[in-house]
């Protein structure tokens, strides 16, 4: 098993986040990460989702969610050449004694301190799952009082781009195409 990512291009309505991960529920898929969010493209939503499963699973997956009214378009993006981020925000304990060796370890992940207390700072870090969890590790020691993290969000490289093409929502089919495709 490993973990496949797929971005589903969605209609942006009620119920279909609903009826995405009831999917992956009734499948009894485990989601392992799902973001969603908006596109460049009016009433078009993206989602990524990784699921921890073989190559069997993961395009019955595929095949299942194209299955679901408001998928647009899916894609497999697991072996493709993409950037992969994941964003946490960790509040730590750091009174002034350890505020300092804190501070300069997140310095070393290139993360961010966005709030300072008296007893405690937040941090901010973004990357790969790797580096979030390296950092998250050695923080540990200090005490994490609180953490919270978005999950994964990918975009394949290069000029190719996985929306370039998404098929239109119903609703934005011009009329005149509509019915030229009613007439077929």
């Amino acid at each position: 098993m490993t973990q496949h990512t797929f971005v589903a291009y969605v209609e942006d309505k009620p119920g279909v986040l609903n009826r995405v991960a009831s999917l992956f529920r009734r499948r009894a898929f485990n989601i392992e990460s799902l973001t969603v969010g908006h596109t460049e493209q009016p009433g078009v939503s993206r989602m990524t989702i990784v699921v921890d499963t073989d190559e069997i699973g993961a395009r019955r997956i595929e095949a299942h969610l194209y299955k679901l009214v408001n998928v647009l378009r899916v894609d497999d993006v697991t072996a493709a050449p993409a950037v992969a981020r994941d964003l946490a925000l960790v509040k730590v304990a750091a009174d002034s004694s350890a505020r300092a060796q804190v501070m300069q370890l997140v310095d070393v992940f290139r993360a961010r301190i966005v709030d300072v207390a008296n007893d405690s700072l937040i941090v901010e870090i973004t990357g790969t799952e790797d580096k979030l969890e390296g950092l998250i590790e050695v923080l540990r020691p200090f005490g994490i009082i609180e953490m919270v993290r978005t999950g994964l969000v990918t975009m394949t490289r290069g000029s190719l781009s996985l929306s370039a093409n998404p098929p239109l929502v119903a609703a934005q089919v011009p009329e005149a195409v509509g019915a030229m495709a009613m007439s077929v």
